[in-house]
């Protein structure tokens, strides 16, 4: 009997796990800080109000998100928006935050619910850095399906 076929990523976010996948561990690590320098800054009405987003205590450095989910009918037809706050000196974090919010923002609530949360772990990573610091992209992961689930369950 074999397993079952895991669950297909959303094609952006598959891309870019293809493109780690099939990359060496230096050259891993050299797409990892240009998806931290590609990281967006929050927008003015987050700027300094750290405290309307929510802390990732996994992750080895201060990292902050919040999720906007559009309005729609239902959850195939709304949005989600992905923020980070991440320090310049954690390239480390600030890509794992790239990495989701190049793969991620834009999706519909459904398909970023969708994602399995095994998601952070097809890209590679792990032969690239610690354990500890794939728990803080697993984390991040986690929360941003928590706040699109609690955003949208009205």
């Amino acid at each position: 009997m074999s397993s079952p076929a895991p669950t297909p990523l959303p094609p952006s976010l598959a891309e870019i796990a293809e493109d780690f996948s099939s990359a060496s561990n230096d050259l891993k690590l050299q797409l990892l800080l240009e998806f931290s320098d590609e990281l967006p800054g929050l927008p003015e009405r987050y700027a300094g109000h750290l405290d309307q987003l929510e802390r990732v205590d996994e992750c080895q450095s201060p990292l902050f998100l919040t999720v906007e989910v559009e309005d729609g009918t239902s959850l195939d037809d709304r949005p989600v928006h992905l923020f980070f706050d991440a320090p310049a000196e954690a390239p480390t974090t600030r890509g794992f935050a790239g990495i989701l919010h190049e793969g991620l923002d834009g999706l519909t609530a459904a398909e970023v619910l969708a994602v399995p949360d095994d998601a952070p772990m097809r890209f590679g990573l792990a032969e690239a850095v610690s354990p500890l610091r794939m728990r803080g992209m697993v984390a991040m992961l986690a929360r941003i399906k928590r706040q699109v689930r609690a955003k949208t369950a009205a």
